[in-house]
């Protein structure tokens, strides 16, 4: 595999794992303590929040810093794309599940649009991801695919 590729994933999959690890933490201590959905204004400050720690655990400067939130604005914009239709994931599989017989029609169309979503915004996503990361020096890029190697549970109790 090319090595632009290979960082371009890598960036992906870190920046993916990092925002999206955080954001489901967030959002399931948020849940925990009796409050629903984070609203827009909550997602923008926790980013905010996240952006400030990776910034110091990085040690980025202010180019790094600029175009790790590129990457928290276009990660975000992609949720919202793949997130569009105002139901909650739970709420459309009850809703596939609702009757007597799983809805086959519903979760395929379903599945197209969360692709469709996915793919609309893809290119967006890797060209912040490879951006972003390729922007990092060596040992920055060591400490991002350490954290990405960890997994969830690696991180559950330090992060």
């Amino acid at each position: 595999m090319k090595t632009w590729i290979k960082r371009t994933l890598i960036g992906l999959l870190g920046a993916g794992a990092l925002f999206g690890g955080l954001a489901a933490w967030a959002g399931h201590h948020h849940a925990r303590w009796g409050h629903g959905a984070m609203s827009e204004q909550e997602m923008a400050s926790m980013q905010a929040r996240v952006l400030e720690r990776v910034g110091q655990r990085l040690e980025l400067d202010e180019t790094q810093k600029a175009r790790l939130a590129t990457l928290a604005d276009t990660l975000r914009e992609q949720r919202k794309q793949f997130m569009a239709g105002g139901r909650s994931p739970r709420d459309e599989i009850n809703a596939l599940i609702g009757g007597n017989a799983f809805d086959r029609a519903a979760a395929a169309a379903l599945v197209e649009r969360k692709l469709a979503a996915a793919h609309g915004g893809a290119p967006k996503v890797i060209e912040a991801a490879a951006d972003f990361y390729d922007s990092l020096r060596p040992q920055q890029q060591a400490q991002v695919r350490e954290f990405v190697a960890q997994g969830p549970r690696g991180r559950r109790h330090h992060d």
